[in-house]
């Protein structure tokens, strides 16, 4: 099953929903509730019966400040769980990973998608594993590392140079053989972002859908809704600035959304999309 198939075959322009299971003790909003196998195939579940087109299944960390893991212990985390959803679910399971190691383990065991935040540039042997595993790719923006992205983050134009980042990225894997059909992209809201860089990014998202590859639009509970309402410091306490960020996202042309919170985000894009249709 191919995303873009997936996408294409909706009666409606809705965009796809992207549900997040991360089996980490540290992830900044969810850490620790999904960090053995039976937790996490439990939360699948449930994120599958709320709506979820997509499952993302991440094994480390990457919010800003968190320490890296090895490739052995993401395997070990993501594996068992991948292996079993395969066996019980047909829709498209995706890994969340910078590590190609962790990439080919993930694809052997039954995962769809690579969704790399370094956008290839973790490793050497990235950008070959990618064309290598011929599956379908999101690559995300990010300056530096999740541990120190986010000190003091810079640009001149923020929206012009992720854009051309990213397009000289997905040029790269076209070169060494991923194909154009299999590629997406993401801004990397929160990655080595301001809040005005969030913003920025949000409001002109559909400079980025220009491009030409469908975009994946991910703001889920982030930092940028507490900086913005200080009542939500807490992660769990940032629904509705979810919605509305990601509500954007597809009115600027997302194809795509993630989030932590499915049934809520489903409801919200179908009322959306009735408005739009009576305004017609």
């Amino acid at each position: 099953m191919k995303l873009k198939t997936l996408l294409s075959s909706r009666d409606n322009r809705l965009p796809l929903v992207m549900g997040v299971l991360n089996v980490t003790p540290d992830s900044f909003s969810d850490g620790g509730c999904h960090d053995d196998a039976a937790a996490a195939l439990s939360h699948a579940r449930r994120l599958i019966a709320d709506g979820a087109d997509v499952l993302d299944i991440g094994g480390e960390s990457t919010r800003p400040g968190s320490d890296p893991v090895s490739a052995e212990e993401e395997i070990a985390r993501v594996v068992p769980v991948i292996e079993a959803l395969a066996r019980e679910w047909d829709g498209v399971i995706s890994i969340d990973t910078m590590k190609p190691q962790v990439a080919r383990a993930a694809i052997k065991a039954g995962a769809h998608v690579w969704n790399d935040v370094s956008a290839l540039r973790y490793a050497p042997d990235s950008v070959e594993t990618a064309a290598e595993l011929g599956c379908e790719l999101i690559l995300m923006h990010m300056r530096g590392d999740p541990k120190t992205m986010q000190d003091a983050p810079h640009y001149t134009d923020v929206v012009a140079e992720v854009c051309r980042h990213l397009s000289d990225q997905a040029e790269a894997a076209m070169v060494a053989g991923v194909g154009r059909d299999n590629i997406w992209l993401d801004p990397g809201i929160g990655f080595a972002k301001n809040l005005a860089h969030n913003l920025a990014l949000t409001a002109k998202l559909r400079t980025l859908c220009d491009l030409g590859y469908p975009v994946l639009y991910a703001a889920s509970r982030k930092r940028m809704i507490g900086e913005i309402d200080p009542a939500a410091s807490d992660a769990r306490d940032r629904l509705g600035g979810t919605i509305a960020l990601h509500l954007e996202g597809a009115r600027q042309g997302a194809a795509m959304v993630r989030v932590h919170d499915v049934r809520e985000m489903v409801q919200a894009l179908k009322v959306q999309a009735a408005i739009d249709e009576a305004a017609q």
